[in-house]
């Protein structure tokens, strides 16, 4: 992939790859689940995810969970603020309905994991 590593959809789309922790992949390197990329109808480049969108969510909770040793309910507060700040870091709120299954698994509202990421990046 050295010699695309400069095209255009390359550059690009780099950050957003950085950011969804997925990889970029030669055409010729793809798997049946990588997603190709086309630029004038020729593979530029195939994006590879290390982590299935279905269980994005529920796979950072649960990380964030054994980080903490127990679950994530039983935080206390000042802890479950800095589980929802993990869990931003790691991009968990990109996915569809995120606030309301972290909500469900700190015990708290929707309005509160908001309150939270708003604090935090007040903060910063």
């Amino acid at each position: 992939m050295a010699d695309k590593d400069q095209h255009p959809l390359v550059v690009a789309i780099t950050p957003l790859v950085e950011r969804l922790n997925a990889e970029l992949v030669s055409p010729g390197d793809a798997r049946p689940d990588d997603v190709p990329l086309l630029w004038d109808g020729e593979p530029v480049v195939a994006v590879r995810l290390t982590r299935k969108p279905e269980g994005g969510v529920h796979t950072l909770l649960a990380e964030v969970a054994e980080e903490f040793g127990r679950p994530l309910r039983e935080l206390s507060r000042t802890d479950k603020q800095q589980a929802v700040l993990r869990l931003e870091e790691r991009g968990a709120f990109e996915f569809r309905k995120s606030a309301e299954i972290v909500a469900e698994a700190l015990g708290v509202t929707r309005f509160t994991v908001y309150n939270y990421l708003n604090r935090a990046r007040d903060q910063a």
